[in-house]
Order: C-alpha cells, then structure tokens, then sequence
C-alpha cells in the first residue's frame, strides 16, 4: 500500500489535474484532464472548460466543438450530456456501454424497449446520420419507415408530453456510438453520427477502454473507492469493486487520512505549486461533480447550502484552497453581467479582491462585461 497522505494534499493535486491552478492551451487537453465536461447547460460547460485555458473565451470552445471537432457532445457519465474529446470517443463509447450492460436495462430503456428493437435502433440510427443532421421530429419519421412504426409511439413519459418510443434508448445509441449530438437548428437539439467527423471510428475492445477510464478519473479525482467511481459513472458499486480488483497492478491502494482509497500505479506526485486561493466554478463543474469525499470538499454548512438533496453541481459554488465556502449566481442583460457571491465565511479584503479577479476572468471567458456584489443567493438549485 502506498504511503499515507493527506485529503488538503489530495485536493490541492487536484485543481492542478484539473486544469484549475495552471490552465493550458488545448480544450481538447482540458476536457480529457476533467474527464469531460458536463454540458446538460451549455453555457456552463463553455465557461468550465474556458476557465482552464489561457486567454480563452467561449469562441475557442465553440470552435473545438463545431469547427475543428476535437470535441464532441453526447452522453458522458452518468448518462448525461457532456463535452469529450473526440480522440478519446471509441474508449469512453465502449466503457460507457459495459457500464450500461452492468446495470438493468429493462430499466434503463424504462421497459419500454425488448433487446431485439434496442439491436433494431443502433443500426438503423447509424445508417440514417450517417452524412447529415436530423432535429428529433425528423430522426423520428426516418426511423418509422426505416425499422417499423413502433419506433415512433408515443409512450415515453417526458416533462408533461410523451416522446417517441426510441428515445429510451438515446444513450444506448450514444454509447454504441450511433449518434452523438450534432449543432443547434435555430433552437432545435440535432444528431448525427460521430463517423462524420471521426471517420473509422467504432468503439474500442471494452476492458481496454475501462482501464482507461479508470485510468483517468483516478489521475483527476483520486486516490478514490470503487465507491466513489460508481456513484460518478452511475454504475452498480458492486461491479465497480470487481472492475478495481481486475486492475491490480494497474492501480494501488493508499491509505488517507485512515480511508483506503486508489490511485494509478506510481502516480504519487503532490501538486507542484501553490494553488488558487479563491475559485468560482459553475454549475455541473468537473471539479465539484467528481471531488470526493463529500465531507472533506463541503464541510460544515456548505454541504447544506452547497449540494441539493446530496447532489453536487446543482449550484455553482464559491471554492476557497479547494473546499467549497458559499454559492454564487450570474445574471445576463446583454453584454452586462451581474455575479452575486454568498460567502458562507467571513472574507479577507485580500480574498475579495481575488474574487473581484476572478468575476473579471470570467467575463473574459463569456464576452461579457462582470459586476460583483456580496450577498444572499435567492435562486434555487438547478433541475
């Protein structure tokens, strides 16, 4: 077993992992170091990975994801959207789908779906996005005369409406890497296939890519339990402890704080410089998504204010050496951006003006022109 350390070492390796202590200059480098980007808010996920990269703006971002596609938007972890590299697509594909096989799939398809129409649906999907982007509607009506009508039935429960039946499996045809998200149409969702802009790609051998998962989460967000990892892939943690075990040798135990936890063989480094003091991350941020464990990252009170009914992201948080200290909300009018910090600690004058910096860069990032005042967050956590 590895040496002890401490969680205050853990954290401050960390936010340099991350990208957050030293921000660099490739997105696609900053997205893989975050072990992607949630992108269910957009905005957010412009501002998260902007946020790691030097002199950025969400112009850079947009373009890796729209233009060069070193980037591209699908379903990550926890079956919801994110932001991956491209590069990376064929191991994250395939780890993401043994991860959906360890589960029960009559629930993720919401028993809505036999095998045999989910083995329909990837084949279909692909063939039908193959050279262009559909909106939902249009995707629909293709998959109708493409597999059969059943495709289309209304019978998915969704935010007061019913969807089409094959949208129970979207993130089964994600991860099987049918379809991935392609450019707004106006304000109309489309997809595509990722074959487009990675031209041969298919999904990588299954155990290959989960040491590469495993791999990368532990070289962000570790030392970690298999505990941990499951509760971030949203896998059963019973699979996720067999996984850990089939690594022996690719990853070790060591011991914090009296907690036995993982990280990759060898990967002992400490963090090689000081950290931020002072950090405004958004909602559904990498960092406060992943950091573990719950009561070293949101002590006392800000595990109240900060997480929402336990999950983290819900709110986008005000970090102070690494541990969550308070909640912030920005509001838009145009160019002019109004930023409100709640403190759930007094703040130095040297700390306000390092938060005055910060609101400064994140204008920066969102072509926005930032004003801070200090007080109490009145917006409720996000869905």
């Amino acid at each position: 077993m590895g040496a002890p350390t401490t969680w205050q070492d853990m954290t401050a390796r960390r936010l340099w992992r991350h990208g957050l202590a030293a921000p660099g200059g490739n997105a696609a480098d900053a997205v893989s170091a975050m072990c992607g980007a949630h992108a269910q808010v957009m905005s957010a996920a412009e501002l998260s990975v902007g946020l790691r990269l030097r002199g950025a703006d969400r112009t850079h971002v947009r373009s890796a994801l729209w233009d060069t596609h070193e980037l591209i938007k699908t379903f990550g972890p926890r079956g919801t959207v994110h932001l991956l590299p491209a590069r990376e697509l064929p191991l994250w594909t395939a780890a993401l789908a043994a991860a959906e096989r360890a589960g029960n799939p009559r629930a993720a398809h919401h028993g809505l779906l036999t095998p045999e129409q989910v083995g329909e649906l990837v084949p279909a999907v692909a063939e039908i996005l193959a050279d262009r982007e559909l909106t939902v509607d249009e995707l629909t009506e293709a998959l109708a005369a493409h597999a059969g009508s059943w495709a289309a039935d209304r019978v998915v429960d969704a935010f007061q409406d019913k969807w089409p039946r094959w949208r129970a499996a979207t993130q089964t045809l994600a991860n099987r890497g049918a379809l991935c998200f392609g450019p707004m149409r106006e304000r109309k969702v489309t997809y595509t296939s990722p074959r487009r802009w990675l031209p041969g790609f298919a999904p990588a051998e299954a155990h290959t890519a989960l040491e590469h998962v495993v791999s990368s989460y532990l070289r962000a967000y570790g030392p970690a339990t298999p505990q941990h990892f499951a509760q971030w892939l949203a896998a059963p943690k019973r699979w996720a402890v067999g996984l850990f075990a089939s690594l022996e040798g690719r990853i070790e135990p060591v011991e914090v704080e009296g907690t036995v936890a993982y990280r990759v063989a060898g990967d002992a480094g400490a963090a090689p410089g000081p950290v931020p003091e002072v950090l405004l991350l958004p909602y559904f941020d990498a960092y406060t998504v992943g950091a573990q464990p719950r009561e070293i990252v949101f002590p006392g009170a800000a595990r109240q204010r900060v997480l929402a009914a336990g999950q983290a992201g819900n709110h986008p948080v005000l970090y102070l050496d690494g541990v969550a200290a308070g909640v912030w909300h920005q509001r838009r009018s145009g160019r002019r951006l109004d930023v409100t910090v709640e403190a759930l600690v007094p703040l130095s004058a040297a700390r306000r003006e390092a938060l005055a910096e910060r609101v400064e860069r994140i204008g920066e990032v969102l072509e926005a022109v930032p004003r801070l005042t200090f007080g109490a967050v009145t917006v409720g956590p996000h869905a």
